[in-house]
This record gives structure tokens, sequence and C-alpha cells, in this order.
């Protein structure tokens, strides 16, 4: 069975992986910058195998509102284009047979307020499963008080140490949103 020192480490590391990945699910998010983050989600179908499109090609931001997609393999190159159109991105490829453009537009400002709507949601579900490793550590921790193996004070101490925990991951995840908020407003 685990001991009390166990379960908070457990939950640390189950919270520092939830901040990452919010944090990875924001740079998904659009903003008026380009960034070769903005194409992780694109799978390609490449000879009929949904293929994630960082394998199949070099993505570039040469300048602030444009990422270029150079194909390794230029027979795939129709089905890369194929892939970005159909994404929820609303980017407009255009190709010249080795290499396509990808020109970032300017965002309205109802498409900012929508974004930043999205990425509030992804906060909130990631601050709610921080909040259930709280809760699954503390249930433990009730476990091994009722089988006598942990010590009301001990008890009372690990808590104490979960909530921290749960309060800086929070509070991590916060930071991250004003941050992700504040670039997708940016005019």
């Amino acid at each position: 069975m685990a001991t009390a020192e166990e379960l908070i480490t457990g939950a640390h590391d189950k919270m520092v992986k939830s901040v990452e990945h919010a944090k990875s699910e924001f740079s998904t998010v659009r903003t008026g910058r380009a960034s070769a983050s903005l194409l992780d989600r694109i799978e390609v179908d490449y000879y009929g195998t949904p293929t994630p499109l960082r394998q199949l090609s070099t993505i570039n931001v040469p300048e602030s509102r444009m990422l270029t997609v150079q194909p390794f393999d230029p027979s795939s190159i129709k089905a890369i284009e194929k892939a970005i159109q159909e994404s929820d991105l609303g980017l407009t490829p255009s190709n010249d047979g080795k290499l396509i453009r990808l020109p970032i537009p300017q965002l309205t400002e109802e498409r900012r307020k929508e974004l930043v709507k999205v990425v509030r949601n992804m906060a909130e579900e990631h601050r709610v499963a921080v909040r259930e490793i709280r809760r699954d550590a503390m249930r433990h921790l009730k476990e091994l008080v009722d089988k006598g193996e942990v010590g009301a004070d001990d008890e009372h101490r690990a808590e104490g140490r979960v909530q921290e925990l749960t309060d800086e991951h929070t509070k991590q995840i916060d930071e991250l949103l004003k941050h992700k908020e504040a670039e997708v407003m940016e005019v």
C-alpha cells in the first residue's frame, strides 16, 4: 500500500502533466500570429492511413503572418492541402508544387472573442482535472487512515500539502489562460 508521501508525489506528478497538457492545447488555438504548433492537430490521409502532418513535412514560419509546409514526399501535397482546408483553422493553402503557403489572416473581433471562450473552456477542463486528482488523493488518504497506516496528524499534514499543490497548479493554469487570452485579443 502507498504511503502518504507517495500519494502526494503521485498527485503532484499528475497535476504537472495536467498543466503541461493545458499548455500544449493552448498552443493549438490560433492567434493573430503564425505558429507551427497551429498545425499539430492536423492529420493527413496518407495512403489510407491518418498521419500527423508533422511526420510528413517540414513546417516553417518565414514571417509573422505566414506558415510554409514542405512535404517530404511531393506526391502527398494534394492530400496535405485537403487536410488543411478541411480543418477548423480557417486557413486557405496555396501551393507551387513543392511548397504549401498558409497566409494567416487577421482575426476579427468576433472571432477573437469566440477563441477566448474556447481557451477558457480548455482551462476549466484542466482545473477540473487537477481537482479530480486532489479528490482521488484525499480518498486514498482516508483509506490509509481507515486501515490505521497513517495517523490523524499525518493525514492533516498530507491533506494540507495536497491542497497546496492543487492551488499551485490551478494558479499555473490561470496564468497560462491569462497569457493566451492576451495573445488572442492582441491586434
